[in-house]
């Protein structure tokens, strides 16, 4: 009888606890959040690029960005579901290998992030375009034929978000560049390679 008016106390004060005190809620990650609450971003990004299709010399870029990024418009449901940013990149580019020496310059352009829910990684695709100078020698073959030069970059990977405000990326680069048919013969530079990054958002 004892332990029976025992046990009938213990599951009273269990009751009353949880009645008064209340019962501990998971955290739920709300959908705005999901979809990047933060509204900029600022991005410290490297690649190494190689040369492909032309010109003959063989390039290797070391590539450096400076990005600031904006986000608007948000897709919340489907496969589709994430969020875009408008970018501006200041850009530049070591020549370790080629004729040019050097490359700086600009590009903006847009990215999308594709957000799946409950999940800290969140594959991009982007696109932009841009001009800059390179130190161009169109006495050799195969040389840039002026320094002004036009670009085409466009990039694809995945961040992986530590905590609210920084994430890294992974992730391969492709970038074009050419002067736009302005000198004959026009030559242009086609670059491919890996790119990772840092981003602090707020």
């Amino acid at each position: 009888m004892k332990m029976l008016r025992a046990l009938s106390a213990c599951a009273l004060l269990v009751v009353c606890s949880q009645a008064f005190g209340g019962v501990e809620q998971p955290s739920v990650t709300t959908v705005t959040e999901e979809l990047n609450p933060q509204r900029f971003e600022f991005a410290l990004e490297s690649g190494y690029l190689f040369g492909a299709i032309n010109p003959p010399a063989d390039y290797q870029i070391l590539a450096e960005f400076l990005t600031a990024r904006i986000r608007w418009g948000v897709v919340q449901h489907g496969w589709l579901r994430g969020y875009n940013q408008f970018y501006f990149s200041a850009v530049a580019e070591p020549i370790l290998r080629g004729i040019e020496n050097h490359y700086f310059g600009f590009n903006f352009g847009m990215r999308y992030n594709f957000v799946r829910p409950g999940s800290r990684l969140v594959p991009y695709f982007s696109g932009g375009v841009g001009a800059g100078g390179i130190d161009s020698h169109p006495e050799i073959p195969g040389g840039q034929g002026q320094d002004f030069t036009f670009n085409i970059l466009s990039a694809a990977g995945i961040s992986y978000s530590v905590n609210d405000h920084w994430k890294i990326n992974v992730g391969a680069l492709y970038e074009h560049l050419s002067n736009g048919g302005q000198t004959d013969p026009n030559p242009s530079l086609n670059l491919f390679g890996p790119q990772v990054g840092v981003t602090y958002s707020f």
